[in-house]
């Protein structure tokens, strides 16, 4: 594994002013000193969870496009944003990586920063638990929600971990520490999860929704469900959750998914709620991506969480 610096974002340049803001013109590098912010970016370079889950890889080049997708998205007004670089996984040590950004994502959180993860594969989503399960706020009682939007409950009880795993060691960890996990899915596909994945979500109280269940009224229920019993949100985005022909650039295409105008609802919905304390995206693979569509799609769900995040709220 190895710590790489954040570089400097460049993107389309309309002028100066306010009135010409972009993302690359607020981000700026991160350092321990830095103010609490709108949002800090941190990428996640591993593709290792999706090899040993038999899929493609390429995902760990998933940082960078993302990046670059965002980086000329025009902001509403000014915001503090920083990069705190990446966390990449070498000869396949994905372990001692996960541990190390989750070290770097409980310092952001107990600095009052609002960490938006950048993947990878969906291996990410257990280093972020490492790093909100030691948060001050948490260990002061704090509720915690994960809410995964994803074709798949990655709850699988594999020997060795991956990027089908991440929520079973979720419910593993908080089980050693006398709690449950509170864990609720939107957009799973029936046909891409076993009779067993299942049973396993039944096992530990998991909620979810099918996606051919993913309409307004019950997504909105659902994620007001989900902001109701908690006290802090984890959002997760894999962005397999999204159909095929929006998002080609996975590392599994969805064959139906969850219609774009729906993901950004719940997404909005989880922005504005005051709850979100970190987001991650995961499974941008750029190798399969035409036209750039999935980094296109995955950078305008950032954009609109991290900006409504910042917004007033009535």
């Amino acid at each position: 594994m190895s710590a790489r610096p954040p570089r400097r974002w460049t993107g389309r340049d309309d002028g100066a002013g306010p009135e010409h803001l972009r993302w690359h013109h607020v981000v700026e590098p991160y350092s321990a000193a830095a103010a609490p912010a709108d949002g800090v970016v941190v990428g996640f370079r591993s593709d290792e969870g999706v090899r040993r889950n038999q899929g493609r890889v390429g995902a760990a080049a998933g940082p960078d496009a993302l990046r670059s997708a965002l980086a000329s998205l025009a902001l509403p007004g000014p915001l503090r944003l920083y990069d705190a670089g990446d966390i990449e996984v070498s000869d396949g040590r994905l372990e001692p990586a996960q541990r190390e950004l989750g070290d770097l994502l409980t310092v952001l959180l107990d600095g009052g920063q609002f960490p938006v993860v950048l993947g990878g594969g969906h291996e990410v989503a257990y280093a972020s638990y490492l790093g909100w399960s030691d948060a001050a706020e948490v260990h002061g009682g704090a509720r915690v929600a994960v809410l995964n939007l994803d074709a798949h409950f990655d709850l699988r009880d594999n020997p060795i971990a991956g990027s089908g795993t991440p929520f079973r060691q979720m419910a593993d960890d908080e089980r050693g520490r006398g709690r449950s996990l509170d864990y609720a899915v939107i957009g799973i596909a029936e046909p891409s999860n076993t009779r067993a994945l299942f049973d396993a979500a039944g096992g530990m109280g998991a909620r979810y929704l099918l996606d051919d269940e993913c309409e307004v009224d019950a997504v909105d229920a659902f994620v007001d469900r989900v902001l109701g019993a908690a006290d802090l949100v984890h959002l997760s985005i894999d962005l397999d959750v999204l159909p095929a022909a929006v998002a080609p650039g996975v590392s599994a295409p969805a064959a139906f998914g969850v219609p774009p105008a729906v993901v950004q609802r719940a997404c909005d919905r989880v922005a504005r709620s005051g709850k979100l304390a970190l987001c991650e995206v995961a499974e941008l693979n750029p190798s399969f991506d035409v036209d750039g569509r999935t980094a296109r799609s995955a950078a305008r769900l950032v954009h609109r969480i991290v900006t409504g995040r910042s917004a007033p709220r009535a």
